[in-house]
């Protein structure tokens, strides 16, 4: 039955393990949204460079095709030029860096982490676009080695908003769960603002109860589990720490991934769950795959399990 609501099942007790759950942990995206992103708004902030153009060739230094680089290739395209280093992005660093020609190095990521330098009047920029469910991205430069890099001595060179694509059965599906007495928990790299703002749209309750993980120790992690709905800047550990919390408070606890940062939390829950289109590691480790990677079909496959439940009760 659930082969053909196409759900592959890899561990035949996980089945009795999702129709007993009483929390589902999320990540915001691939399942609140659908994975693509389109630029919203685009700020230079230097005018001494041409911003277009760098931008341009930081994306052509790159062969990954992400939600977010697509969303920038769209809007600007991509130019091939040698460069002398590159720093691929990593969900711990939330930046990743081009170095063009000998100490002249350009670094794209989250704002906070990208510079530890910057004014107020952008910070209050950044801030009232993130509760707006925006997400953003600093470029800035940096004279110097991409192995020196120092967070303090850079220059600000363009800000970019991007807005996620909200799945249009997003709103059903966690009207489904909250009305089967199942608690909602966003769990996501981002900045805990943006994703609040969305989990408020598509209806999460206590969406506005939310946390940034960022330099937070597991014990911290711990407390705070509980008692807030949206965890935003999660390490991979972290995201293992708050299932591993709810777990001990008696919680049955499910686990949706998609990437292999979510590996350690889907292992950690009692059941997890896997995109198809997430990474071959993320699947071989799930106790189900939805083959059609959509997050509104998991409704049908609780629904299919507490049959079973049932019946044999």
């Amino acid at each position: 039955n659930l082969a053909k609501r196409k759900t592959l099942v890899q561990n035949l007790y996980c089945i009795e393990m999702l129709a007993r759950t009483n929390v589902l942990c999320l990540d915001k995206t691939g399942t609140l949204t659908d994975g693509t992103m389109a630029v919203d708004e685009y700020i230079k902030k230097d005018d001494s460079v041409d911003a277009d153009e760098i931008i341009k060739e930081y994306l052509g230094a790159f062969d990954d095709d992400n939600a977010t680089s697509i969303a920038l290739k769209n809007k600007f395209g991509a130019v091939k030029r040698d460069c002398v280093d590159i720093l691929p992005f990593s969900s711990s660093r939330k930046f990743s860096a081009v170095e063009f020609e000998k100490g002249k190095t350009y670094i794209l990521g989250a704002p906070e982490y990208v510079s530890k330098c910057l004014d107020e009047e952008t910070s209050s920029l950044i801030e009232s676009k993130q509760k707006n469910g925006l997400r953003a991205l600093l470029l800035a430069r940096y004279e110097g080695d991409i192995s020196s890099i120092d967070n303090s001595q850079v220059t600000s060179v363009a800000l970019f908003f991007l807005v996620d694509h909200i799945r249009d059965d997003a709103i059903e599906t966690i009207n489904w769960f909250k009305n089967n007495g199942v608690e909602i928990k966003i769990i996501s790299g981002d900045n805990p603002y943006t994703v609040s703002e969305i989990a408020k749209r598509v209806g999460v309750k206590d969406a506005e109860k939310c946390i940034s993980l960022e330099n937070k120790d597991l014990y911290e992690v711990s407390k705070y589990a509980k008692d807030f709905t949206v965890f935003g800047r999660v390490t991979p550990d972290q995201k293992s720490a708050i299932i591993s919390s709810l777990k001990l408070d008696g919680k049955i606890v499910s686990m949706t991934g998609d990437g292999v940062n979510d590996i350690l939390a889907m292992k950690t829950s009692d059941c997890s769950i896997a995109m198809a289109n997430g990474s071959d590691a993320t699947k071989s480790v799930a106790s189900l795959v939805l083959l059609n990677s959509s997050f509104a079909s998991m409704p049908k496959v609780v629904e299919e399990g507490r049959r079973v439940v049932n019946n044999i009760q």
